[in-house]
């Protein structure tokens, strides 16, 4: 099998052919824009350069996915929020897009433009996507993210005026959120229809860190089961954060499989779900890929895989200046593990 064959046969629980090694998250490293002599500020707004730096993480250490974009502001463009790229500062340093100012003090401030996929950096995205489905498509999951609307809420709003509302005007949020989630299905399905395999909806502004468990559920929660419901599978639900607390409120959104950071207990997280929900997890990015050995790396791995995750996933973007023997021993770990054969998820 492909390794596109083999992560899509695993979302869609059917055939299960060893654990796949894969994120649905920011990727690229340092070693890849050196190789292709590329700045990663240019590849936020070039698509041609996104879908090479993206799919150069298969062809220079065989990942086994191709994930554009590489930053979290391009539905807070959409929505008319003035963005900075740096794009013509001259310096190999890592510079991610930066929103310029909030544009929203409540949901009446908040207008989703008419033909959204023309507007901000979508055009450059579904372009990078479907030069990525050329390109390496075919032995690789193309993967693309969305904010979920609690997070994309504090992209477009003060953040601190948005969390004071949360509990003195929960109304006045929920206005919001609802305006937001009907942006992030419309842009899912825009994102699907240019070729991606499978999407992951990344709600880390509502991690139990910011949010206590029953304000997730009441809140955010049912906002995450009507884009789930929205958007065409397979689909990944990621959380920043401890997120033990809130693991079955998470499954009950409809994602095909939770992702979840290095802060959570994965043995806790598995016993908690159903035995056919897909668990993917954890590692840390950059205490493992950054500043870990080889070896530290494929322990962590191990650790991951015992506690019973269905993938090796990152648990967040992996930052950009891992190297790349930590990416390699993170691959190879994965690929050398020899599973239970008592224990299947697929049933």
């Amino acid at each position: 099998m492909s390794h596109r064959e083999r992560i899509l046969g695993l979302l869609r629980k059917k055939e299960k052919e060893g654990i796949p090694c894969f994120s649905g998250m920011g990727n690229v490293i340092t070693e890849v824009m050196k190789a292709n002599g590329i700045r990663f500020a240019e590849a936020h707004t070039d698509p041609q350069k996104m879908a090479t730096l993206a799919g150069s993480m298969y062809k220079l250490y065989d990942y086994e996915c191709a994930v554009v974009p590489f930053d979290l502001g391009i539905e807070a463009e959409v929505l008319g929020c003035p963005m900075n790229f740096y794009t013509g500062v001259e310096t190999d340093d890592i510079l991610y897009p930066t929103i310029k100012d909030k544009i929203a003090e409540s949901a009446k401030d908040i207008k989703i433009p008419e033909n959204p996929e023309e507007k901000g950096r979508v055009p450059v995205v579904t372009e990078a996507i479907r030069l990525l489905r050329r390109d390496v498509g075919d032995k690789v999951a193309i993967g693309t993210y969305l904010l979920g609307p609690f997070t994309l809420a504090g992209q477009v709003m003060e953040l601190d005026h948005l969390l004071k509302k949360s509990f003195k005007d929960p109304g006045e949020v929920e206005a919001v959120l609802e305006v937001l989630s009907q942006l992030i299905i419309t842009l899912g399905k825009i994102y699907k229809q240019a070729g991606a395999d499978y999407i992951t909806l990344r709600e880390m502004g509502a991690c139990t860190d910011v949010m206590n468990p029953r304000m997730f559920k009441t809140l955010v929660q049912p906002h995450l089961i009507r884009i789930l419901k929205g958007l065409e599978p397979p689909r990944i639900l990621h959380i920043c954060g401890g997120t033990n607390q809130i693991i079955k409120s998470m499954e009950e959104c409809g994602a095909e499989a939770l992702s979840v950071d290095h802060k959570n207990d994965l043995r806790q997280s598995r016993q908690e779900l159903k035995p056919e929900t897909l668990l993917f997890g954890n590692l840390d990015t950059y205490t493992n890929l950054v500043q870990g050995t080889p070896a530290e790396v494929g322990e962590a791995v191990k650790e991951c895989l015992e506690a019973g995750v269905d993938a090796i996933w990152p648990g967040c973007d992996i930052w950009p200046t891992a190297t790349p023997a930590n990416i390699q021993a993170m691959i190879r770990t994965t690929r050398e593990f020899i599973p239970d054969p008592e224990r299947t998820n697929l049933g």
